[in-house]
């Protein structure tokens, strides 16, 4: 059964560059989450009866916000959830499920690159049917919201079990936990040419990918080692803890030094990659050679039609603007647009 709580607003939870991101000790406040999850659902439009995606990056709160998600959703009138396995959807895995299965949104649960942990960050952010973050006319309308909001729609129900995969009901809401990895995969079997990259790992190509106990763990020993056939090893940290296993998983020179050391090192691997705490971030090194994020942009964009998904070429690409301008120069050789946006990755949405 569904109630209404009354409710009184707080006057911190304007969304930045992707959603709103506070310390877990702000989350934890009574109605803080309620609130602003309800603001959401009071600015996207008529939902009744469609799908929401649910998911996270498995930082701390992550299950219980997931849980007070769903009987929201279930008492404002979705009709179906889809939530990652364990609560775990990494960024893109989270966009892709939109798109593939037509979902009229998604929420997901991080704090990107920020540290997790009982006294560090969290975040909720929501996707439209787009598969992107919210342009800024929708989180503008959030945050007038949660300026005004009076009240929150949540159901009485018990928790749903998210470990194991299939469907149950909350009140009259289908709620599918399903394998958040499967899709994913697929979807870069499609994009990419597996029978390629598993020969050149066959050939003796040595890689290392550091998921820095975050998201990407799953997708990375699913990908790289069981469809790729990378040794049993080549991914490491890739259970996802809560606190990010003290890790700090922003993939940089400082915060990824120990993978940087090893493919730097005489002997070492011929790749090697580490991605952030939600997975739509990451660092790219070859043996005896830094790749600067600039140049991954470069480099992607000029080889892109080299990759099945993308053999008639691009249409365009982006960059924000801090961004070095290498993959211009690319665009500009290929005869495609290249398009400069500020810092978010909701800018690259209105695209």
């Amino acid at each position: 059964m569904s109630v209404t709580i009354p409710t009184t607003p707080f006057n911190d939870q304007k969304p930045g560059t992707s959603g709103l991101r506070k310390k877990v000790p702000v989350f934890t406040q009574p109605r803080y989450a309620e609130n602003f999850i309800q603001a959401i659902f009071d600015s996207i439009g008529d939902f009744k009866g469609k799908t929401l995606v649910i998911g996270g990056d498995g930082r701390y709160l992550n299950r219980e916000v997931i849980q007070t998600t769903i009987k929201m959703a279930a008492a404002n009138g979705f009709g179906k959830v889809m939530v990652g396995q364990g609560g775990i959807l990494s960024t893109p895995a989270a966009s892709n499920m939109i798109r593939k299965y037509q979902a009229f949104g998604g929420i997901i649960l991080s704090a990107s690159h920020n540290p997790g942990g009982p006294n560090e960050d969290f975040g909720i952010k929501y996707n439209t049917a787009n598969g992107g973050p919210a342009p800024e006319k929708i989180t503008d309308a959030i945050y007038e919201r949660t300026k005004l909001i009076d009240r929150y729609r949540i159901s009485e129900a018990d928790d749903v079990s998210l470990d194991a995969i299939g469907t149950s009901k909350v009140d009259d809401m289908e709620v599918e936990v399903f394998d958040p990895v499967a899709d994913y995969a697929e979807l870069m079997e499609q994009l990419f040419d597996f029978d390629a990259i598993r020969s050149h790992i066959a050939s003796g190509f040595r890689i290392s990918f550091d998921a820095m106990s975050a998201v990407t763990g799953p997708y990375a020993k699913e990908i790289l080692e069981n469809r790729l056939g990378a040794p049993e090893g080549s991914v490491l940290n890739f259970a996802p803890l809560e606190d990010f296993g003290g890790h700090h998983p922003d993939p940089n020179l400082v915060h990824a030094k120990a993978l940087y050391d090893a493919v730097m090192s005489d002997g070492g691997p011929d790749f090697g990659a580490a991605s952030d705490g939600d997975g739509d971030r990451n660092m790219v090194v070859g043996h005896g050679v830094f790749i600067t994020p600039s140049d991954s942009l470069a480099i992607l964009a000029a080889n892109a039609h080299l990759a099945p998904a993308y053999k008639g070429g691009l249409a365009g690409i982006a960059r924000s603007m801090p961004t070095s301008q290498a993959a211009d120069r690319v665009a500009e050789k290929l005869g495609i647009d290249c398009y400069e946006t500020p810092t978010g990755w909701k800018f690259f949405g209105n695209l």
